[in-house]
């Protein structure tokens, strides 16, 4: 009898559930899906098989998440694929934080269990989401290896140099206070595709990995290992994103407490969910930003300017801590969409033998690819990031290494 080859991929949100099951033979996708507003009155399950480019739809009430799992196994059963298959080798699970202590994929028992409980008071939003779903799917198939990959591993390489911040480190111990890092399985996998897309080993290659979505992050990668990176104890720190504010003067927080007469749950608000592009425009889609900057919106602009500039700081810090640097590589929803801000991000940096070629980077395109002129002395590259198949993968070579 052949091993099972599929892993599901599990990432749970605190009222969402996304899934995708793959087969490793070829990392093909076999299905996908969402359920939305679990524990509210009009949950709704998207699922898709791709093999039969088949689209399901339901909704009503899905109470918890053991509710949603068990409607996501009976789409997946449809078509086949049900949880209870043979073919099934293990279920992966997206866990944001990891703190200190996971530096890499764990099969998850209840010792990882009370750990990533443990990190709850650094992960509030996150960890709580991710163990409910861990959780239910152990229920559900307590039989089947579950594995834990976490959004920080990739940065626990950093040197302490670099993990670090500048206080008192018997305070920062007792509160687990450091440079964590987020967004690290996308880091991972665009690095190493970045590697190959330049035809070298990840071991020779120095990249500047700039994830950009809603959140928003930098990496410096060097010989696949991360040296730095922009996200800190949270994803706040940084660059600027959709909503969140990034790299900001702690004494601002103290100012608007002390002057402004804000609640601190106020200024967590504020900086996490009225910041960053939103809260300078009103507008947090790069899309929409485009096209009202092209309508001569100066508030709108001046968003622009502000997210660039910060972008522009961060290629420029990570080139000095790097030395030497063979790409930059621009990944996620407006990394690999908007032509506009890998011009702009760029612009100006040809000293540092970085430009792009105006016609490659306006062309749209699925694949890795270089958006950078001939005999450029930095590539750069858009790949684009695949965060479940880096989870799958993980999941699926160490299920591999322990059978």
């Amino acid at each position: 009898m052949s091993s099972p080859t599929r892993v599901l991929v599990l990432n749970s949100g605190s009222s969402s559930l996304k899934y995708q099951l793959l087969d490793m033979r070829d990392s093909s996708r076999l299905a996908v899906g969402l359920v939305e507003r679990i524990g509210e009155r009009t949950s709704r399950l998207k699922h898709t098989c791709v093999g039969g480019g088949d689209t399901r739809e339901q909704q009503g009430p899905m109470h918890d998440h053991e509710a949603a799992l068990k409607a996501v196994a009976g789409e997946l059963a449809k078509d086949g694929l049900g949880l209870d298959s043979p073919d099934l080798a293990a279920i992966g699970h997206r866990v944001v934080h990891g703190g200190e202590f996971f530096s890499e994929p764990t099969v998850i028992d209840d010792t990882v269990l009370t750990e990533i409980e443990r990190l709850i008071p650094v992960a509030p939003l996150h960890n709580p989401a991710n163990l409910t779903g861990i959780r239910t799917a152990r229920a559900l198939r307590p039989d089947l290896p579950q594995v834990a990959v976490f959004d920080t591993a990739f940065h626990t390489t950093m040197p302490q140099a670099a993990a670090r911040y500048a206080i008192d480190p018997k305070i920062a111990d007792r509160h687990r206070i450091r440079r964590y890092g987020f967004h690290g399985t996308s880091h991972a996998y665009v690095s190493r595709e970045t590697a190959r897309l330049l035809g070298k080993a990840p071991e020779d290659v120095n990249v500047i990995v700039l994830h950009l979505g809603n959140g928003a992050s930098a990496s410096a990668v060097e010989g696949g290992r991360c040296v730095d990176t922009s996200m800190g104890l949270t994803p706040l720190e940084g660059l600027v994103m959709g909503t969140r504010s990034g790299d900001l003067d702690p004494a601002v927080i103290f100012h608007l407490q002390r002057v402004g007469g804000m609640s601190m749950d106020e200024i967590d608000t504020l900086l996490n969910k009225r910041s960053g592009l939103f809260g300078l425009c009103g507008d947090n889609d790069m899309r929409e930003i485009r096209r009202r900057v092209d309508e001569g919106d100066e508030q709108a602009a001046l968003a622009f300017d502000i997210y660039i500039h910060r972008l522009k700081k961060y290629i420029g810090a990570y080139y000095a801590v790097l030395g030497r640097v063979d790409a930059v590589v621009f990944t996620a929803g407006v990394g690999e969409n908007a032509a506009p801000v890998r011009e702009a991000a760029v612009a100006g940096l040809e000293g540092l033998g970085l430009a792009v070629d105006g016609e490659r980077n306006a062309v749209r395109a699925d694949g890795p690819r270089l958006v950078s002129p001939d005999g450029a002395r930095v590539a750069v590259a858009v790949v684009p990031t695949d965060e479940e198949l880096e989870i799958a993968t993980q999941t699926y070579e160490l299920v591999g290494k322990n059978s």
